[in-house]
């Protein structure tokens, strides 16, 4: 096990569950190729990459198979290191295409972070990617939830929406890898993500995150900073917040809680807690 990589999970419920992240800080990045390598050695969704740059850190984030351009859970999980590392306080990241921020804090024993995403934006989702998604699932018209259009949707990474009309057609999220991977390369998506509402401000959501050469993520937090965007773009009655359960399908629930305001193009702070694995 490499010695220069801390591992949390965040997003975690009450000390369980969460997304296991990579966290690798030093004093200056690494080539691209080295953290790609790195990462696949780690084998996590998404490792994290982090180096001092000016007054803040210059991030990059890895999965297994890609670069991605943002990823929530690691950066909650960076926040929570630097909080360990540095104490509490506000980081400012400079991503490839972003400038953020995340907040890391100690709360009692736990570690608590929040990040401020990118901007954010959604749009219809072309009939024939939401029939393709629809076929890769073995999913049809009639199981969407008609008062969440499919979508488009984006908070520095590019998301596709399906809003389903039951937890229990949610639960049943099943396809092949590769399959996923091709149609999410060509559409230019890091995730697809499956979602129900419980109520106007709970969410559950899964996350097929093929394009990292993962099968399903089990918290999310850049789709859901999309996800948040959405819903203020589409009028959804949200209250300026939203909860969101996800990986409970896998045996690892997450809870992530998503605030947000009513400015089109508006960013969304996207926090939760963090554990040392």
């Amino acid at each position: 096990m490499r010695q220069d990589i801390e591992r949390l999970a965040a997003f975690d419920d009450h000390g369980e569950g969460g997304n296991p992240a990579g966290v690798w800080i030093g004093a200056a990045l690494p080539p691209a190729a080295e953290m790609a390598a790195i990462a696949r050695e780690v084998g996590f969704s998404e490792t994290v990459f982090a180096a001092p740059e000016g007054e803040g850190w210059r991030v990059r984030y890895f999965s297994p198979a890609s670069e991605v351009p943002f990823c929530g859970h690691a950066t909650i999980a960076l926040g929570a290191a630097l909080a360990r590392r540095q104490g509490d306080g506000r980081f400012a990241l400079t991503l490839n295409a972003a400038a953020i921020t995340v907040e890391g804090r100690h709360d009692g024993a736990r570690l608590q972070a929040a990040l401020q995403s990118p901007p954010t934006r959604s749009s219809p989702a072309p009939a024939a990617l939401v029939d393709a998604a629809l076929s890769l699932f073995g999913y049809s018209q009639a199981d969407l939830d008609p008062r969440m259009p499919a979508a488009c949707i984006h908070a520095g990474a590019d998301h596709l929406l399906l809003a389903l009309t039951s937890r229990a057609t949610l639960a049943r999220m099943d396809y092949v890898l590769d399959a996923g991977r091709a149609l999410m390369q060509a559409h230019g998506l890091v995730t697809i993500v499956l979602a129900w509402a419980e109520h106007d401000q709970l969410f559950h959501t899964r996350n097929a995150f093929a394009s990292g050469g993962v099968l399903e993520d089990p918290a999310t937090g850049a789709a859901t900073a999309a996800l948040a965007g959405y819903l203020r773009d589409i009028g959804w009655p949200h209250g300026g917040r939203i909860a969101v359960v996800q990986g409970e399908d896998m045996g690892m629930r997450s809870l992530i809680t998503a605030e947000f305001g009513t400015d089109t193009g508006g960013t969304v702070r996207v926090s939760g807690s963090a554990r040392m694995l």
